[in-house]
């Protein structure tokens, strides 16, 4: 393969990038974002690496989840706080159900951009250019706000840099103690409509705890109660900041990309002769790609081989997006030839994207039956293959919004407009996301699916 740099990826053709108008301020912006400091760090990284490493094996499972598209304008300690919290309900019950650890990566801390299915937008006959992200432009239509401004580069920069600080903080600071976590389950479980159905984890949860209590195991004996590590992802769509970012480890000479510990490419950028390929294929950090329905056999395993040629566990998880109604004649094929290959990856289940739909009141949404379904179809497709279905992939948040249909509350068509906040796709509110979480435990906990 030719010799990789991080800057050889501007010589293959591109997907989903903007059209800046100054270009001399671009280059101006990328080369201050090269002298700032990295967000994270290459020991960071690693750590993650061998965690993944585990998920790989079947050791260990992946949660991933957060934001579909981060907001400068709603960038605040309250938001950060409870999609934090939310992440460690969710693993806390998904430990205990399924005795095994569970990797926490959340879609925080830079998913700024965000690929389009066109590049314009039309509203009532006028026509601008689409919302790609804060990082790239506004979501207001107007001419004005729509323009990409190179500027906003340097403000992600920031917001990422506070909202790690910020995590990192709830992280060590506290806030991560299983006895409060617990807490806030326990008062999720006995406000849902279906609490029946949940009590039974979550007082074992509690039982558990108060077992280590009595045998001397407690918050202030025992930092793992009351830690926990947190690590930060988002889908590497813009490669000048991604590039700008990528730092060379002073330990091992590698090539690190320091926007966040774990990066994906999505499924409109992943072609085999393109610049996502070729910058992903340098970097050591652990990497993501989506795979939709339309993808073969063969072409899985060329995207393997090129994402992971010495097939290191941990290095590359395909994140699958094929919808309930295509995934269980789909994925299976997939999985028997990646199996039948000897590739080591993780497999992971992006349940969101499949299954988005236009309400008849013309908002997006996603129903949390199909979502439920096409992980449950996830689960019974590795089950019946022998393989281990190594995670789950959310846009979700920690606030009670009215984005997604149905749950145990019965969110309908008519209850969109409250609550409907998103820039981009529709998420899982907290009390979704949470049922979620016990629903597929019971699945962890009975090995039924």
């Amino acid at each position: 393969m030719s010799l990789w740099t991080p800057q050889s990826w501007r010589n293959f053709p591109i997907q989903q990038q903007p059209s800046y108008q100054d270009t001399a301020l671009v280059t101006q912006i990328e080369q201050q974002l090269q002298k700032y400091p990295p967000l994270v760090f290459a020991q960071e990284t690693r750590d993650l690496f061998s965690q993944l490493a585990q998920v790989a094996n079947g050791d260990a499972f992946l949660l991933q989840g957060g934001d579909c598209a981060e907001s400068f304008a709603d960038f605040h300690a309250p938001k950060i706080r409870d999609t934090f919290k939310v992440l460690l309900q969710m693993a806390v019950v998904l430990t205990f159900a399924g005795r095994s650890p569970v990797v926490k990566v959340a879609r925080m801390a830079g998913q700024y951009a965000k690929p389009r299915s066109s590049d314009l937008e039309t509203i009532d006959g006028v026509s601008l250019p689409s919302y790609r992200g804060d990082i790239i432009n506004s979501s207001e239509f107007t001419p004005e706000a729509r323009e990409p401004d190179p500027n906003r580069l340097v403000t992600a920069y920031h917001h990422s840099a506070a909202s790690l600080n910020l995590l990192r903080a709830f992280a060590q600071g506290g806030l991560a103690d299983l006895h409060q976590v617990n807490r806030w389950n326990m008062s999720f479980v006995e406000s849902n409509p279906l609490k029946e159905r949940y009590q039974d984890i979550s007082q074992r949860i509690q039982e558990a705890l108060r077992f280590m209590e009595v045998c001397g195991i407690t918050s202030q004996t025992a930092p793992s109660i009351r830690e926990t590590q947190l690590y930060t992802s988002h889908e590497a769509l813009l490669l000048n900041y991604e590039e700008a970012l990528t730092r060379r480890d002073s330990l091992t000479g590698d090539w690190y990309d320091c926007s966040a510990h774990m990066v994906w490419i999505g499924e409109r950028t992943r072609q085999l002769d393109h610049a996502h390929i070729e910058f992903f294929r340098g970097i050591h950090n652990p990497v993501g790609v989506k795979i939709g329905p339309g993808i073969d056999g063969d072409e899985l395993i060329r995207l393997i081989d090129a994402l992971n040629p010495d097939n290191k566990a941990g290095r590359l998880t395909l994140i699958t997006r094929m919808g309930a109604d295509k995934l269980a004649d789909k994925l299976p094929q997939l999985v028997r030839r990646v199996q039948s290959e000897g590739r080591k990856v993780v497999w992971s289940s992006d349940p969101m994207h499949g299954n988005t739909v236009k309400a008849s009141n013309n908002y997006k949404t996603r129903d949390f039956e199909a979502i439920l379904r096409e992980i449950r179809q996830f689960f019974a497709v590795h089950q019946a293959e022998g393989t281990h279905a190594g995670g789950i992939h959310l846009e979700m948040t920690g606030e009670h919004v009215t984005e997604c249909t149905g749950g145990a509350y019965g969110l309908s068509e008519q209850d969109l407009a409250q609550r409907y906040f998103t820039q981009c796709d529709p998420r899982l509110n907290s009390d979704q996301v949470l049922e979620l979480a016990f629903l597929i435990a019971d699945s962890l906990r009975t090995g039924s699916v």
